[in-house]
């Protein structure tokens, strides 16, 4: 079925861009650097098939942090919640996603949880495999899969580019390592998660996976459980409690639904029982959100009552 474009979602749209001046494309990563601040669209995703958008929907991004929902679902099903929790909490921090003080000042080592950068690591070490293309093959097949999508692969100069510049995120690991979180090669885990940050997909996707989320975890086209629902739902409350960074107690206030945002300037949001949002928009805010995005999700949101609080 087509997606549709829609007015309503395109003045609204037109509305959020005026904001996307006031902040600024992710450049530490360079390949990111080359988007246009400018870009938005949006799309509507709901159970029975239907979509609408605005904007320009078939352009591809990458997840960047948004597969850390999915990678946390994936080792969540393959290994089972008491072994993962064991090496990632289910705390918020209220510091910046690639902050290091909180390994060092509560339990030494353990990430508090799976949406901060120390704990994505973590979880991303979690997936079994041989190697660093079999690890990798199989969180893509299970994104194929939560999809339905065979087509979707991974921009390599944005995970080369994210490999080249992850001087910080390797600190996190050699301290996770210290404190026996991580076992393995550091520059083997350092590519594996650049390249799984580097998934890439476009509005219409996003916006497909957060309404299996929205679902919980059943596709009602394939009619389909595609992943559990207490992994939907665990999955769900990290995006409410962790998923905007240290912007994610304002965001539930503001505008209430589970979301996860990535500093490629992709948002996907999850509307419990209703539809599932995909945005693209890469001006960020100092918090490393779409500033654009977030301003069109709590438009939406008035708009149409959406938080579930």
């Amino acid at each position: 079925m087509p997606c549709k474009s829609n007015e309503e979602l395109y003045q609204l749209v037109t509305e959020a861009r005026k904001y996307a001046k006031d902040g600024k494309v992710a450049d530490y990563i360079p390949a990111l650097g080359k988007e246009n601040q400018e870009a938005l669209s949006i799309a509507i995703h709901y159970p029975d098939g239907r979509c609408i958008s605005a904007g320009d929907i078939e352009k591809k991004f990458t997840l960047q942090s948004i597969s850390k929902v999915i990678s946390l679902a994936y080792v969540l099903m393959e290994l089972g919640k008491e072994e993962v929790f064991q090496y990632v909490g289910m705390e918020p921090t209220g510091d910046p996603f690639n902050s290091i003080i909180k390994l060092e000042t509560l339990s030494p080592g353990k990430p508090l949880n799976p949406m901060i950068n120390a704990g994505a690591l973590v979880v991303t070490h979690l997936i079994k495999g041989d190697t660093v293309e079999n690890r990798f093959q199989r969180l893509l097949d299970f994104v194929k899969e939560i999809t339905g999508d065979i087509s979707l692969t991974y921009n390599h100069e944005i995970a080369q580019s994210e490999f080249e510049t992850s001087d910080l995120n390797r600190a996190l690991c050699y301290f996770l390592k210290q404190h026996h979180f991580i076992d393995e090669d550091i520059e083997q885990l350092i590519d594996l998660y650049s390249k799984q940050c580097a998934i890439e997909m476009n509005c219409l996707v996003l916006a497909n996976i957060g309404m299996m989320f929205a679902m919980d975890g059943y596709d009602p086209q394939r009619e389909r459980q595609i992943i559990p629902k207490e992994v939907a739902r665990i999955c769900k409350t990290f995006m409410v409690t962790c998923g905007m960074y240290n912007a994610s107690g304002e965001f539930a206030i503001k505008i209430g639904i589970p979301a996860k945002s990535g500093v490629s300037g992709g948002i996907m949001g999850a509307v419990p029982g209703k539809f599932g949002i995909g945005i693209f928009g890469p001006s960020l805010d100092e918090k490393g959100n779409s500033i654009a995005g977030i301003k069109l999700l709590e438009m939406l949101s008035k708009k149409l009552d959406l938080s579930m609080f």
